[in-house]
């Protein structure tokens, strides 16, 4: 997989005032981040008032570091353009941070713009010109800012149903205006709930889909802010949306006690023009709006599907002109509870399209349509026929025996889009309120015969960067990487998702913790995954209890330390990956009450956690059949396990503690600590087998991950663990979702990569080689899901991934972060060297800048090609028996530019190197 085209980040190329050589090239990428979810470039209407900004330092000389940093912003392009910083002028500093710089300038206020570049000075000498100007504006700060009211329609029309499957029109707005001067600049500021498309003078607004980022909307709602400069005009305009029901009105009316439901759509919007003369005006959300839901999307569930009856459309709706005497006035409604926010994750967009790869025929009007791929999205389709004809098309992952969709794991979702015919010519539709997971689709009642070029599959997830690349010459491994890269980026939905295709579609904490990590590898999801931190604050109750899912659209707070505590490790994944430690100063007090909640209530006075709910959920069948037809959704508690996570959460405590200057916590930590140490030994420890609990893997291999396990018996257990897998298990592993997280890794730092490596590269049951040999282009929810019980079988997970993606990138290619210098500011890099592995090709593009590790294995030879980014240093460990079988560049390590032995460890020699480009050969 080669890293996406869909960059959204500008490279920008400055010169070294005083070398004009290419190797006195420096290049900058400059970055805005903001105070919530960060990195984001050129946004509009953030909320952040201390935003933060970062850069890259691009280009070929090596060793290259920043010594000092000078940063402008100016309220406009033209002051910027005079070296004018009126808002802030940072000066000359001497630091090598290039990432999370805080603006120290003026207070920001609600719409203000600012523009600004960088400059940067390295040790290599000069300084560098100024980056090319880069942009982001302030959206609206305080809930006063908002003028107008929200308006919607508290009620459903005659021809919805109310029934257990939600079946709700789409809500239609409009607004005709006046802009009596020449613009000279036009936001808008909306928030549509649940889902929104917008439009200006007939043009839609913006590529996002799906949009705003879904929330607890009790607790807070997301705007969006766009500039519509260019679609406005001088005159009369029209600004038309329509309203979907996404989260907001729920999927589901049949479960009020488990599912919530917010209330019918509404909306609340600004429309903020400037003129050229000086003066401004608002158009705004109030009763002079028209609206009607006699659309043509006569339904939009997102479990269900989305109906569109093109006999409906309405021509020049959302124009100047349109006569809306039919339409009824807007009503005022009572606005969410939650508090407003603006939406600083990527939106969602139909990120790739994919080409059909057959249309088969089933029976007479029935046609079974193959993506190819199972994905996450909808279809978009073109079809001619007469006025009335409908097309009916029904989603599945997988067929049954007879070439039919098999549909028992959806449950009681519907999964089918309808479309009706206009007549008169070819017609293009995709829907716009609802998502789909699926590989084939089941298409009736389509005119005539449905062939390859008449549909597309439209792939969408959160816009993120693909930053990762991975290759090896195993292809096993390589297509459990594929299969990866789609589950991960299908269930991006503003949140992460378990599943896409079933009733289901929930952000369960329990699949997550470590799955996150490893997806950081592949996808940027920084801005993603502090979003969810804020959801699960949100969801917390006031004694500390976090819930199963967040936001909590199902009420689940069960009280266990594996799902909750997913919350302190996605925000440890912040900080590692990213450098990114304001997340955990602003979330470290509510992890601090969680954790004292679930002491208080569960802690035994042996200090055992006395409460779990879901054990290594997930674990596999001892065989395939003996899974056969067996239901997954069995809940086997285990206190091991919510014990051991107690001991890990107060480690991590501990470091959370220091980062935030709580460093009177820390003791207290350390105390507690120790005793859980002492009480799950107690507890658990079978000395006369090396083992804890029931023997089992996953509890064998939390003791020793944990550091629970006393020093000295830390060989036997893990020799315990090892034969495990190799005598009992017969070479595979036996862990749920709890063990998988930590195996690959265990294995490895104790000793026996050969045996993680096969666990990666069996295609036995159970594995994930076993999913791929069995056709899946996913990750399966369950190691049997060709045999199990359809009532709980996704074949679109991650929870299963555990630590292997994270593996992949760290262990097999070398590519890691130093954990005392976060977000690859020092680079460890140490890859395996396992029988059977020939070669790793793989990159990943941190905060930092590219980097990239490509070894190979010959029969008398090793080569390393190594990049290291700007302004960063890696530590690199070479199989070697003396640093003089190494060359680099052709020259002897000794004497190369750049390089620094440091010693020699475990048959390898061990170098410290700075930015570049590296070619290491050892014979």
């Amino acid at each position: 997989m080669l890293l996406s085209n869909n960059l959204i980040y500008i490279f920008i190329t400055l010169f070294s005032a005083l070398q004009l050589s290419s190797k006195g090239k420096v290049a900058v990428q400059v970055q805005l981040q903001n105070l919530r979810t960060e990195m984001l470039r050129n946004p509009e209407g953030i909320d952040a008032v201390h935003p933060r900004l970062s850069w890259e330092i691009l280009g070929n000389q090596r060793g290259t570091m920043q010594t000092h940093y000078h940063v402008l912003v100016a309220s406009t392009p033209q002051k910027l353009a005079a070296d004018e910083g009126d808002l802030w002028n940072s000066g000359k500093v001497q630091s090598n941070q290039a990432t999370y710089v805080t603006y120290a300038g003026a207070p920001l206020k609600s719409r203000r713009e600012a523009y600004w570049k960088v400059k940067t000075w390295t040790n290599h000498g000069g300084e560098s010109a100024w980056s090319e100007p880069n942009y982001w504006s302030m959206g609206l700060l305080s809930y006063g800012d908002w003028e107008g009211r929200w308006i919607g329609m508290d009620k459903a029309s005659p021809w919805d149903e109310e029934d257990r499957f939600a079946r709700l029109s789409a809500r239609y707005y409009r607004k005709e205006f006046e802009a009596p001067k020449q613009i000279k600049k036009a936001k808008v500021y909306i928030i549509g709930l649940g889902l929104y498309e917008l439009f200006i003078n007939g043009q839609r607004i913006g590529d996002q889909v799906l949009a705003p980022a879904p929330t607890d909307y009790t607790a807070n709602v997301k705007y969006n802010t766009y500039d519509v400069t260019k679609q406005l005009k001088s005159g009369k305009n029209a600004i038309g949306t329509v309203l979907g029901n996404g989260r907001f009105y729920t999927m589901r009316q049949y479960k009020p006690y488990k599912n919530k439901t917010f209330g019918y759509p509404k909306m609340l919007l600004n429309l903020v023009i400037e003129y050229t003369d000086g003066t401004s005006e608002k158009i705004r959300t109030e009763e002079s709006w028209k609206m009607t839901a006699d659309g043509p999307i006569r339904t939009n569930n997102e479990y269900d599907g989305e109906e569109y009856d093109a006999r409906k459309e309405m021509p020049g709706w959302n124009a100047v002109g349109f006569d809306d005497s039919k339409w009824r006035q807007a009503e005022y409604v009572q606005e969410p509870d939650g508090e407003i926010e603006a939406q600083m994750n990527e939106p969602m967009k139909v990120m790739e399209t994919l080409k059909p790869v057959s249309v088969k025929l089933l029976k007479p009007g029935t046609y079974i349509l193959d993506m190819g791929q199972n994905m996450v999205g909808w279809l978009k389709m073109k079809v001619q026929g007469k006025q009335g004809d409908q097309v009916t098309l029904k989603f599945a992952e997988v067929l049954n025996e007879k070439g039919e969709l098999a549909l028992e794991n959806i449950r009681d979702a519907k999964v089918t889009d309808v479309y009706t015919l206009k007549g008169g010519g070819e017609e293009v539709w995709e829907p716009s309120f609802v998502f789909h997971g699926f590989r084939y689709v089941e298409v009736t009642g389509y005119p005539g015969k449905p062939i390859v070029n008449n549909f597309e599959g439209r792939v969408v997830y959160d816009a993120m960067k693909t930053v990762g690349s991975f290759k090896t010459s195993n292809p096993i491994i390589n297509q459990v990487h594929e299969n990866s890269y789609w589950s991960i980026r299908g269930n991006y939905k503003g949140m992460p998702l378990d599943c896409p295709q079933r009733n289901e579609r929930q952000p369960w904490l329990g699949d997550r913790p470590v799955q996150a990590y490893g997806e950081s590898f592949v996808f940027d999801n920084e801005k993603l995954y502090a979003k969810w931190l804020d959801d699960i604050q949100n969801a917390q109750k006031a004694d500390g209890s976090i819930p199963d899912v967040a936001p909590a659209f199902w009420r689940y707070y069960s009280d266990n330390m594996t799902w909750a505590g997913t919350y302190l490790m996605i925000a440890d994944m912040l900080h590692q990956q990213y450098g990114n430690v304001r997340v955990i100063e602003k979330h470290y007090p509510f992890m601090r009450k969680w954790l004292q909640y679930m002491e208080s209530q569960y802690m035994t006075d042996g200090y055992i956690m006395a409460k779990d709910s879901y054990g290594d959920w997930c674990a596999p069948p001892a065989t395939i059949e003996e899974g056969r037809g067996m239901n997954a959704n069995v809940k086997h508690p285990s206190y091991l396990i919510s014990t051991a996570y107690h001991y890990h959460y107060l480690q991590m405590m501990q470091r959370f503690a220091r980062l935030t200057g709580n460093e009177g916590d820390i003791k207290g930590y350390q105390a507690l600590a120790e005793k859980v140490r002492k009480g799950f030994n107690h507890e658990f420890f079978i000395a006369k087998d090396a083992s804890y609990g029931e023997n089992k893997l996953t509890d064998n291999l939390l003791a020793l991950y944990f550091r629970l396990v006393p020093k000295e018996q830390e060989a036997a257990l893990f020799k315990t663990i090892a034969n495990i897998i190799e005598v009992r298990n017969k070479g595979h592993l036996s862990t749920g979702v709890v063990g998988t997280q930590w195996i690959m890794r265990s294995l490895t730092e104790f000793g026996r990569p050969d045996l993680a490596y096969k666990l990666a590269t069996n295609t036995t049951y159970p594995s994930w080689g076993y999913m791929v040999e069995n056709g899946a282009t996913t990750i399966w929810e369950l190691w049997n899901g060709n045999t199990a019980a359809p009532t709980m079988n996704s074949y679109n997970h991650v929870m299963m991934l555990g630590d292997l993606v994270s593996w992949y990138y760290e262990d097999l290619a070398g590519i890691k972060s130093d954990r005392g210098q976060t977000g690859f500011k020092q680079i460890e890099m140490k890859p395996l060297m396992v029988n059977g592995l020939d070669f790793v090709d793989a990159s990943y593009h941190s905060v930092h800048g590219l980097i990239k590790s490509n070894w190979k294995k010959e029969k008398k030879r090793f080569s390393w090609k190594i990049t290291v980014p700007g302004n960063t240093k890696a530590v690199v460990y070479i199989p070697a028996r003396s640093q003089n079988d190494i060359t680099e560049s052709g020259k002897a390590v000794s004497s190369a530019s750049g390089v620094r032995f440091l010693k020699m460890e475990g048959g390898r020699a061990v170098f410290e190197i700075g930015s570049g480009d590296y070619a290491f050969v050892v014979k």
